[in-house]
């Protein structure tokens, strides 16, 4: 949608936000004028970003033999694990879209790893295309859990089902577990929706806890729905 399109920065800047992130399928088939048109887009909204692809992203047919990534890395991220580090906050982006998979995701050891390793005095955040629970099935689903559990994230962003949701789930590892906060963003410019019509999700972050706002866009204005506060884990 155009006016999704033009809307979206504007209102995404207008809420202030400490870090914007992108859960994947930024393009419908992954060619080049879909990544050059997204790749303005993306430009437009507020820094520091935290993009990772979704299954979308990955080219069809021999390119998907030949360079899988080439094109997202070009216009996009060099970087498809990527890191934020911010005052209070630390967020991790992890590629759970393999090429040799159709639209189904992984998550690899050495990822994992990544997310047990995760130390920060403030909120933690991890942030992939495939949620955790939900639609789809994410090899490497347990190790994904256990990794969540001993670096004690607080915030796990996903994509992919392409309706917003946001609920806790209990994640066990080692012997422990935790409870992590798992939020789902819906399609935010897509003419594509399941459901519900286009949005973003604005996350508020304080002392009483996680309150979840979810943005609809009518005819090219966004408009709050009621927030949901989730108290702390």
């Amino acid at each position: 949608s155009a006016a999704a399109v033009d809307s979206l920065p504007a209102d995404v800047a207008a809420a202030a936000p400490a870090l914007t992130v992108v859960t994947g399928d930024l393009t419908m088939r992954a060619r080049t004028g879909q990544f050059r048109r997204v790749a303005a887009l993306l430009d437009a909204l507020p820094r520091p970003r935290l993009v990772i692809l979704g299954n979308h992203d990955v080219p069809l047919g021999p390119r998907r033999l030949a360079g899988p990534y080439r094109f997202y890395q070009r216009w996009i991220d060099r970087e498809l694990d990527p890191v934020v580090r911010l005052p209070g906050l630390c967020a991790i982006g992890l590629n759970s879209m393999p090429w040799w998979r159709w639209k189904d995701g992984r998550v690899t050891e050495r990822q994992a790893g990544l997310v047990a390793a995760m130390e920060s005095p403030g909120v933690r955040l991890v942030a992939l295309h495939h949620p955790l629970a939900g639609h789809g099935r994410l090899l490497g689903r347990r190790r994904l859990s256990a990794a969540l559990a001993a670096g004690r994230v607080d915030l796990l962003l996903a994509g992919h089902q392409h309706v917003p949701s946001s609920r806790y789930l209990e994640v066990a590892g080692n012997g422990s577990t935790h409870r992590v906060l798992q939020v789902v963003a819906g399609t935010a410019t897509s003419v594509r929706t399941r459901r519900v019509g286009r949005s973003w999700t604005l996350i508020r972050i304080g002392a009483a806890g996680i309150e979840i706002q979810e943005r609809h866009e009518v005819d090219g204005q966004w408009r709050p729905a009621p927030a949901v506060h989730h108290p702390p884990a």
